[in-house]
């Protein structure tokens, strides 16, 4: 899962530069933010002409879940002091579903931490050879990059629909998405399609 999970970098890296920031500003986005699908979000709007507030914006409400996903994982790793730190930086959808899905309490936490710690090394350093590619490209739209975002998104998205839930979700979001493109400036959009997913969650809950 770590590989797997990490080789999304390369297309996060070459989408920051194409959308203008710098090899360094992509890197860093990987190093603090390190969500894939936040980061996505930033990325793709920016690319697509959309406002940096509507970027962080949907950035933001993507990065959710995370929270949630502390929630759950508190009990479970029982960290304190500067660890809590590292734990949160490390709870993302593959180590939190790494940990969660096993049974003995020291396999949850040995799970969390080398799944986490595993994708957070290889999605950086992916993430700075896809940014290096990138800048060297010159203009995405040449080689499709401009379609990566929705591709990687796509990606990301489809291991998840596996119940009629999220399916739903999942539609309903890009059906609002759909309505709004013509009539609202870009990266509203994605960040009312967001909002969808936030509310559905919370509702769950």
């Amino acid at each position: 899962m770590g590989l797997a999970a990490s080789l999304y970098g390369v297309s996060l890296g070459a989408l920051g530069v194409a959308a203008g920031l710098t090899v360094a500003q992509t890197c860093v986005t990987s190093l603090l933010l390190f969500t894939g699908g936040s980061q996505f979000a930033l990325v793709g709007i920016m690319g697509g002409g959309g406002s940096a507030a509507s970027a962080i914006t949907a950035s933001s409400l993507l990065g959710i879940r995370n929270g949630l996903y502390g929630l759950q994982l508190k009990p479970i790793l029982g960290v304190r002091g500067l660890r809590r730190l590292a734990a949160a930086q490390l709870t993302i959808d593959e180590s939190t579903a790494v940990s969660v899905t096993q049974d003995d309490p020291a396999e949850q936490r040995r799970g969390f931490w080398i799944t986490g710690a595993v994708i957070f090394v290889g999605w950086n350093l992916t993430t700075f050879i896809g940014a290096l590619a990138g800048d060297a490209l010159g203009d995405p739209k040449q080689y499709g990059l401009d379609a990566a975002a929705a591709g990687a998104f796509l990606g990301l998205l489809w291991p998840r629909l596996s119940s009629r839930e999220p399916v739903a979700v999942a539609v309903g979001a890009a059906v609002v998405a759909a309505v709004l493109v013509p009539v609202v400036p870009a990266g509203i959009p994605v960040v009312a399609a967001a909002v969808v997913a936030v509310v559905a969650g919370l509702a769950r809950g």
